[in-house]
Protein backbone atom coordinates (compact mmCIF):
# COMPACT_ATOMS: atom_id res chain seq x y z
CA UNK A 1 0.00 0.00 0.00
CA UNK A 2 0.92 3.64 -1.17
CA UNK A 3 1.02 5.67 2.63
CA UNK A 4 3.34 8.60 1.03
CA UNK A 5 -0.06 10.52 0.74
CA UNK A 6 -0.53 13.89 -0.09
CA UNK A 7 -3.38 16.43 1.98
CA UNK A 8 -4.03 19.35 0.60
CA UNK A 9 -4.56 22.45 3.35
CA UNK A 10 -6.07 25.31 2.52
CA UNK A 11 -2.75 27.44 4.32
CA UNK A 12 0.20 25.66 3.07
CA UNK A 13 -1.20 23.84 -0.22
CA UNK A 14 0.40 20.17 -0.51
CA UNK A 15 1.26 18.94 2.95
CA UNK A 16 2.83 15.64 2.15
CA UNK A 17 3.06 12.46 4.50
CA UNK A 18 6.50 11.66 4.37
CA UNK A 19 6.89 7.94 5.69
CA UNK A 20 4.53 4.56 6.40
CA UNK A 21 5.28 5.23 10.41
CA UNK A 22 3.76 8.68 10.05
CA UNK A 23 0.91 7.88 8.18
CA UNK A 24 0.58 4.87 10.36
CA UNK A 25 0.49 7.02 13.59
CA UNK A 26 -2.35 9.24 11.61
CA UNK A 27 -4.38 6.54 10.89
CA UNK A 28 -4.12 5.20 14.39
CA UNK A 29 -8.02 6.41 16.09
CA UNK A 30 -6.27 8.05 18.76
CA UNK A 31 -5.25 10.96 16.15
CA UNK A 32 -8.20 10.11 14.11
CA UNK A 33 -10.44 11.53 17.25
CA UNK A 34 -8.52 14.72 16.79
CA UNK A 35 -10.80 15.76 13.71
CA UNK A 36 -13.72 15.59 15.98
CA UNK A 37 -11.94 18.31 18.70
CA UNK A 38 -12.77 21.99 17.64
CA UNK A 39 -9.61 23.74 17.92
CA UNK A 40 -11.29 27.22 19.40
CA UNK A 41 -13.28 25.28 21.46
CA UNK A 42 -16.64 27.36 21.45
CA UNK A 43 -15.29 30.32 20.14
CA UNK A 44 -18.08 29.50 16.76
CA UNK A 45 -20.49 31.00 18.85
CA UNK A 46 -18.18 34.32 18.18
CA UNK A 47 -16.61 33.98 15.10
CA UNK A 48 -18.97 30.96 12.81
CA UNK A 49 -15.70 29.86 10.60
CA UNK A 50 -14.06 29.09 13.55
CA UNK A 51 -15.22 25.20 12.88
CA UNK A 52 -11.48 23.85 12.32
CA UNK A 53 -9.83 20.61 14.30
CA UNK A 54 -7.11 20.03 16.25
CA UNK A 55 -6.12 17.31 12.86
CA UNK A 56 -5.80 20.26 10.80
CA UNK A 57 -3.73 22.02 13.22
CA UNK A 58 -1.31 19.05 13.90
CA UNK A 59 -0.91 17.99 10.24
CA UNK A 60 -0.45 22.04 9.50
CA UNK A 61 2.38 21.81 12.53
CA UNK A 62 4.33 18.65 10.91
CA UNK A 63 4.54 20.64 7.83
CA UNK A 64 5.94 23.73 9.44
CA UNK A 65 8.20 21.55 11.68
CA UNK A 66 9.75 19.45 8.22
CA UNK A 67 10.14 23.23 6.80
CA UNK A 68 11.89 24.13 10.06
CA UNK A 69 14.14 21.16 9.95
CA UNK A 70 15.43 21.49 6.07
CA UNK A 71 16.28 25.13 6.69
CA UNK A 72 18.41 24.89 9.61
CA UNK A 73 19.91 21.51 7.76
CA UNK A 74 20.81 23.66 5.06
CA UNK A 75 22.59 25.83 7.17
CA UNK A 76 25.26 23.15 8.77
CA UNK A 77 23.08 22.11 11.52
CA UNK A 78 23.75 18.30 11.49
CA UNK A 79 19.97 16.57 12.32
CA UNK A 80 20.08 12.89 11.88
CA UNK A 81 17.59 11.04 9.92
CA UNK A 82 16.00 9.66 13.43
CA UNK A 83 15.75 13.14 15.32
CA UNK A 84 13.97 14.62 12.26
CA UNK A 85 11.23 11.70 12.34
CA UNK A 86 11.34 12.23 16.00
CA UNK A 87 10.40 16.02 15.86
CA UNK A 88 7.83 15.20 12.83
CA UNK A 89 6.11 13.09 15.14
CA UNK A 90 6.55 14.72 18.49
CA UNK A 91 4.63 18.19 16.85
CA UNK A 92 2.43 15.87 14.98
CA UNK A 93 1.26 14.30 18.58
CA UNK A 94 1.72 17.23 20.66
CA UNK A 95 -2.33 17.82 21.18
CA UNK A 96 -3.23 14.66 20.88
CA UNK A 97 -4.17 15.17 24.73
CA UNK A 98 -6.54 18.25 24.34
CA UNK A 99 -10.04 17.03 25.88
CA UNK A 100 -13.13 17.79 23.92
CA UNK A 101 -13.56 21.85 23.17
CA UNK A 102 -9.79 22.09 23.57
CA UNK A 103 -8.84 24.17 26.30
CA UNK A 104 -12.70 25.15 27.56
CA UNK A 105 -12.85 21.48 29.35
CA UNK A 106 -8.51 20.96 30.01
CA UNK A 107 -8.79 20.87 33.51
CA UNK A 108 -12.65 19.12 33.65
CA UNK A 109 -12.58 15.59 32.12
CA UNK A 110 -9.12 14.43 33.80
CA UNK A 111 -9.16 16.19 36.95
CA UNK A 112 -6.51 19.00 37.20
CA UNK A 113 -4.10 18.24 34.87
CA UNK A 114 -2.80 20.13 31.43
CA UNK A 115 -3.35 18.32 28.30
CA UNK A 116 0.74 18.15 27.95
CA UNK A 117 0.82 15.83 30.70
CA UNK A 118 -2.46 13.52 28.84
CA UNK A 119 -0.27 13.88 25.77
CA UNK A 120 2.30 12.32 27.40
CA UNK A 121 0.31 9.75 28.50
CA UNK A 122 -1.02 8.57 25.11
CA UNK A 123 2.38 9.15 23.77
CA UNK A 124 3.85 6.53 25.87
CA UNK A 125 1.08 4.68 24.92
CA UNK A 126 1.69 4.74 21.10
CA UNK A 127 5.36 3.98 21.68
CA UNK A 128 4.46 0.80 23.27
CA UNK A 129 2.09 0.00 20.27
CA UNK A 130 4.93 0.76 17.57
CA UNK A 131 7.85 -0.92 19.24
CA UNK A 132 9.93 2.09 20.41
CA UNK A 133 9.74 3.69 17.63
CA UNK A 134 8.71 6.85 19.39
CA UNK A 135 11.41 7.03 21.87
CA UNK A 136 13.20 10.36 20.68
CA UNK A 137 9.93 11.90 19.79
CA UNK A 138 8.79 11.06 23.16
CA UNK A 139 12.50 12.56 24.83
CA UNK A 140 11.74 15.41 22.67
CA UNK A 141 8.32 16.20 23.71
CA UNK A 142 8.92 15.40 27.38
CA UNK A 143 11.87 17.93 27.21
CA UNK A 144 14.74 15.54 27.98
CA UNK A 145 16.18 15.09 24.71
CA UNK A 146 19.80 16.73 24.88
CA UNK A 147 19.88 18.62 21.97
CA UNK A 148 17.77 21.60 23.13
CA UNK A 149 16.85 23.41 20.17
CA UNK A 150 14.50 20.18 19.33
CA UNK A 151 12.89 20.89 22.01
CA UNK A 152 12.29 24.14 21.78
CA UNK A 153 10.68 23.55 18.26
CA UNK A 154 8.32 21.86 19.82
CA UNK A 155 7.54 23.81 23.25
CA UNK A 156 8.84 27.43 23.41
CA UNK A 157 7.98 31.25 23.36
CA UNK A 158 8.70 30.76 19.77
CA UNK A 159 7.60 27.30 18.81
CA UNK A 160 5.91 25.81 15.28
CA UNK A 161 2.76 25.13 17.12
CA UNK A 162 2.52 28.40 17.88
CA UNK A 163 3.38 29.63 14.15
CA UNK A 164 1.33 27.50 12.56
CA UNK A 165 -2.06 28.23 15.44
CA UNK A 166 -1.64 32.21 14.69
CA UNK A 167 -2.44 31.71 10.80
CA UNK A 168 -4.51 29.09 11.25
CA UNK A 169 -7.34 30.63 13.75
CA UNK A 170 -6.58 33.47 11.57
CA UNK A 171 -7.48 32.33 9.13
CA UNK A 172 -10.39 30.69 10.09
CA UNK A 173 -11.89 33.42 12.23
CA UNK A 174 -10.94 36.20 10.05
CA UNK A 175 -9.33 38.02 12.48
CA UNK A 176 -6.72 39.29 9.96
CA UNK A 177 -4.44 40.95 12.91
CA UNK A 178 -3.45 37.57 13.84
CA UNK A 179 -1.67 37.09 10.47
CA UNK A 180 2.44 36.34 10.82
CA UNK A 181 4.78 35.56 8.31
CA UNK A 182 5.67 32.15 9.43
CA UNK A 183 7.49 31.69 6.15
CA UNK A 184 10.11 34.16 6.60
CA UNK A 185 10.49 33.53 10.46
CA UNK A 186 11.45 29.55 9.78
CA UNK A 187 14.05 31.25 7.52
CA UNK A 188 15.13 32.95 9.91
CA UNK A 189 15.95 30.42 12.25
CA UNK A 190 19.04 28.93 13.43
CA UNK A 191 21.07 26.87 16.06
CA UNK A 192 23.81 28.89 18.18
CA UNK A 193 25.15 26.76 21.29
CA UNK A 194 22.43 24.32 20.97
CA UNK A 195 20.39 27.01 21.14
CA UNK A 196 17.34 27.93 19.17
CA UNK A 197 17.78 31.30 18.11
CA UNK A 198 16.41 33.70 15.15
CA UNK A 199 19.03 36.06 12.68
CA UNK A 200 19.68 39.62 13.23
CA UNK A 201 17.88 40.79 10.36
CA UNK A 202 14.25 38.20 11.14
CA UNK A 203 13.70 40.65 14.09
CA UNK A 204 10.72 42.50 12.87
CA UNK A 205 9.22 39.38 11.88
CA UNK A 206 9.65 38.36 15.61
CA UNK A 207 8.36 41.67 16.72
CA UNK A 208 5.30 41.15 14.36
CA UNK A 209 4.57 37.81 15.89
CA UNK A 210 4.54 38.60 19.40
CA UNK A 211 2.71 41.66 18.40
CA UNK A 212 -0.32 39.30 16.62
CA UNK A 213 0.07 37.09 19.08
CA UNK A 214 -1.16 39.42 21.90
CA UNK A 215 -4.04 40.69 19.49
CA UNK A 216 -5.22 37.29 18.65
CA UNK A 217 -5.77 36.46 22.61
CA UNK A 218 -7.90 39.34 23.07
CA UNK A 219 -9.80 39.18 19.83
CA UNK A 220 -10.04 35.24 19.71
CA UNK A 221 -8.44 33.16 22.23
CA UNK A 222 -10.10 35.78 25.56
CA UNK A 223 -12.85 37.41 23.74
CA UNK A 224 -15.54 38.10 26.37
CA UNK A 225 -18.06 36.43 24.81
CA UNK A 226 -16.04 33.39 24.65
CA UNK A 227 -15.46 33.30 28.17
CA UNK A 228 -19.16 33.74 28.98
CA UNK A 229 -19.88 30.70 26.86
CA UNK A 230 -17.38 28.23 27.96
CA UNK A 231 -17.97 29.33 31.25
CA UNK A 232 -21.36 27.70 30.82
CA UNK A 233 -19.95 24.86 29.56
CA UNK A 234 -18.11 24.41 32.36
CA UNK A 235 -20.76 25.01 35.24
CA UNK A 236 -22.61 22.03 32.70
CA UNK A 237 -20.12 20.02 33.83
CA UNK A 238 -19.51 20.08 37.32
CA UNK A 239 -23.50 20.16 37.66
CA UNK A 240 -23.12 16.74 35.95
CA UNK A 241 -20.68 15.55 38.46
CA UNK A 242 -22.63 16.33 41.34
CA UNK A 243 -26.16 14.89 40.02
CA UNK A 244 -24.19 12.28 38.09
CA UNK A 245 -26.66 8.95 39.54
CA UNK A 246 -29.74 10.84 38.36
CA UNK A 247 -29.14 11.51 34.29
CA UNK A 248 -27.70 9.09 31.57
CA UNK A 249 -24.85 9.91 29.40
CA UNK A 250 -21.96 7.60 27.11
CA UNK A 251 -20.51 5.35 28.63
CA UNK A 252 -16.75 6.42 28.77
CA UNK A 253 -17.97 9.82 29.04
CA UNK A 254 -19.74 8.79 32.55
CA UNK A 255 -16.15 7.21 33.48
CA UNK A 256 -14.95 10.29 33.68
CA UNK A 257 -17.55 12.70 35.14
CA UNK A 258 -18.32 10.06 37.83
CA UNK A 259 -14.92 9.28 39.15
CA UNK A 260 -11.95 11.64 39.38
CA UNK A 261 -9.36 10.68 36.96
CA UNK A 262 -5.66 11.79 36.72
CA UNK A 263 -3.12 11.80 34.76
CA UNK A 264 -1.82 8.74 36.25
CA UNK A 265 -4.69 6.87 36.62
CA UNK A 266 -4.78 6.82 32.67
CA UNK A 267 -0.84 5.75 32.61
CA UNK A 268 -1.80 3.18 34.83
CA UNK A 269 -5.22 1.69 33.59
CA UNK A 270 -4.82 0.89 29.64
CA UNK A 271 -9.04 0.92 29.59
CA UNK A 272 -9.50 4.05 31.04
CA UNK A 273 -6.54 5.57 28.62
CA UNK A 274 -8.60 4.06 25.73
CA UNK A 275 -12.02 5.27 27.01
CA UNK A 276 -10.42 8.81 27.00
CA UNK A 277 -9.39 8.94 23.72
CA UNK A 278 -12.63 7.71 22.48
CA UNK A 279 -14.62 11.15 23.87
CA UNK A 280 -15.01 14.13 21.75
CA UNK A 281 -17.13 17.05 21.19
CA UNK A 282 -19.56 14.86 19.99
CA UNK A 283 -20.09 13.29 23.05
CA UNK A 284 -20.43 16.17 24.98
CA UNK A 285 -23.25 17.63 22.60
CA UNK A 286 -24.85 15.03 22.44
CA UNK A 287 -24.97 14.68 26.22
CA UNK A 288 -25.85 18.33 26.29
CA UNK A 289 -28.88 17.99 24.04
CA UNK A 290 -30.58 14.90 25.93
CA UNK A 291 -29.91 16.64 29.63
CA UNK A 292 -31.37 19.79 28.56
CA UNK A 293 -34.94 17.87 28.90
CA UNK A 294 -33.64 16.11 32.21
CA UNK A 295 -35.53 16.50 35.50
CA UNK A 296 -32.70 18.58 36.91
CA UNK A 297 -33.72 22.51 36.64
CA UNK A 298 -30.76 23.57 36.59
CA UNK A 299 -28.56 21.39 34.52
CA UNK A 300 -31.51 21.32 32.13
CA UNK A 301 -31.84 25.26 32.21
CA UNK A 302 -28.19 25.64 31.67
CA UNK A 303 -28.09 23.28 28.68
CA UNK A 304 -31.26 24.82 27.06
CA UNK A 305 -29.08 28.24 28.01
CA UNK A 306 -26.24 27.11 25.60
CA UNK A 307 -27.72 25.52 22.53
CA UNK A 308 -30.36 28.34 22.27
CA UNK A 309 -27.06 30.58 22.93
CA UNK A 310 -29.05 32.62 25.36
CA UNK A 311 -24.94 32.89 27.04
CA UNK A 312 -24.04 34.83 30.02
CA UNK A 313 -23.48 38.37 30.37
CA UNK A 314 -20.02 39.06 31.45
CA UNK A 315 -18.33 42.20 32.75
CA UNK A 316 -14.42 42.53 32.68
CA UNK A 317 -12.33 44.66 34.76
CA UNK A 318 -9.07 45.17 35.11
CA UNK A 319 -9.77 45.43 39.60
CA UNK A 320 -11.12 42.15 41.11
CA UNK A 321 -14.90 42.02 41.46
CA UNK A 322 -16.89 43.01 44.90
CA UNK A 323 -17.92 40.07 47.25
CA UNK A 324 -21.10 42.35 47.14
CA UNK A 325 -22.03 42.74 43.91
CA UNK A 326 -21.46 38.58 43.96
CA UNK A 327 -23.51 38.33 46.87
CA UNK A 328 -26.54 40.13 45.04
CA UNK A 329 -26.47 38.62 42.32
CA UNK A 330 -26.42 35.40 43.68
CA UNK A 331 -29.76 36.47 45.76
CA UNK A 332 -31.28 37.73 42.27
CA UNK A 333 -30.62 34.57 40.77
CA UNK A 334 -31.69 32.90 43.51
CA UNK A 335 -35.50 34.77 43.84
CA UNK A 336 -35.76 34.83 40.13
CA UNK A 337 -35.21 31.14 39.29
CA UNK A 338 -35.80 29.50 42.81
CA UNK A 339 -33.17 27.82 43.58
CA UNK A 340 -30.83 27.92 46.58
CA UNK A 341 -27.99 29.86 47.03
CA UNK A 342 -25.99 26.92 46.14
CA UNK A 343 -27.86 26.32 43.04
CA UNK A 344 -27.18 29.89 42.10
CA UNK A 345 -23.59 29.37 41.99
CA UNK A 346 -23.37 27.84 38.65
CA UNK A 347 -25.10 31.29 37.16
CA UNK A 348 -22.94 33.57 38.82
CA UNK A 349 -19.20 32.85 37.87
CA UNK A 350 -16.13 35.21 38.80
CA UNK A 351 -12.32 34.69 37.93
CA UNK A 352 -9.20 35.69 36.29
CA UNK A 353 -8.11 35.75 32.59
CA UNK A 354 -3.75 36.72 31.83
CA UNK A 355 -2.30 37.87 28.90
CA UNK A 356 1.48 37.63 28.62
CA UNK A 357 2.91 37.73 24.63
CA UNK A 358 6.17 37.68 25.72
CA UNK A 359 7.61 36.07 29.31
CA UNK A 360 11.24 36.12 28.88
CA UNK A 361 13.50 34.64 31.64
CA UNK A 362 14.20 30.80 30.72
CA UNK A 363 12.27 30.69 27.91
CA UNK A 364 13.62 34.04 25.98
CA UNK A 365 13.86 34.34 22.37
CA UNK A 366 17.41 34.67 21.42
CA UNK A 367 18.53 37.06 18.68
CA UNK A 368 22.12 36.22 17.11
CA UNK A 369 24.18 38.91 15.46
CA UNK A 370 27.92 37.85 14.37
CA UNK A 371 28.94 41.03 16.33
CA UNK A 372 26.94 40.96 20.02
CA UNK A 373 26.52 36.75 19.89
CA UNK A 374 22.87 35.90 21.49
CA UNK A 375 20.48 38.75 22.81
CA UNK A 376 17.08 38.22 24.10
CA UNK A 377 14.95 40.15 21.84
CA UNK A 378 13.29 42.20 24.64
CA UNK A 379 16.39 43.87 24.88
CA UNK A 380 16.93 44.76 21.53
CA UNK A 381 17.49 48.68 22.00
CA UNK A 382 14.45 49.76 18.60
CA UNK A 383 12.07 47.37 19.99
CA UNK A 384 10.17 49.11 22.88
CA UNK A 385 7.07 47.26 21.88
CA UNK A 386 8.13 44.37 22.81
CA UNK A 387 9.29 45.80 26.81
CA UNK A 388 5.60 46.47 27.23
CA UNK A 389 4.65 43.22 26.09
CA UNK A 390 6.22 41.53 28.83
CA UNK A 391 3.83 43.06 31.07
CA UNK A 392 0.93 40.41 32.17
CA UNK A 393 -1.98 41.69 31.96
CA UNK A 394 -5.26 40.15 33.90
CA UNK A 395 -8.83 40.82 33.55
CA UNK A 396 -11.52 39.86 35.69
CA UNK A 397 -14.31 38.24 34.54
CA UNK A 398 -17.88 37.91 36.11
CA UNK A 399 -20.75 36.05 34.59
CA UNK A 400 -24.81 35.84 35.29
CA UNK A 401 -28.01 35.14 33.26
CA UNK A 402 -28.99 38.01 30.98
CA UNK A 403 -32.20 37.90 32.58
CA UNK A 404 -30.64 39.51 35.50
CA UNK A 405 -29.94 43.02 35.96
CA UNK A 406 -26.69 43.74 37.16
CA UNK A 407 -27.09 45.52 40.70
CA UNK A 408 -25.96 48.99 41.47
CA UNK A 409 -22.75 48.72 44.21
Amino acid sequence: MNKKKIINDPLYGFITIPNDLIYDIISHPYFQRLRRIRQLGLTEYVYPGALHTRFHHALGAMHLMAEALLSIRKKGIDISEEEFNGALIAILLHDIGHAPFSHALENEIVLGSSHEQVTSVIMQALNIEFEGKLNVALDIFNGTYPRRFFVQLVSSQLDIDRLDYLNRDSFFTGVVEGHIGSERIIKMLNVHDDELVIEEKGIYSIENFLSARRLMYWQVYLHKTTVAIETMLVQIIRRVRVIHPSITMPEDLMMFLVNDISPEILLQNPKMLQAFCRIDDYDIIGAIKSWQHGSDPILSRLCSMLLERRLFNIRLSEKAHSRDIIEKLLQQVKETFDITEAEAGYFVVNGVKTNAAYIGGDQKINIYSKSHGMIDIANAADLPNIKAMRKIVKKYYLCWPKSITLPDV
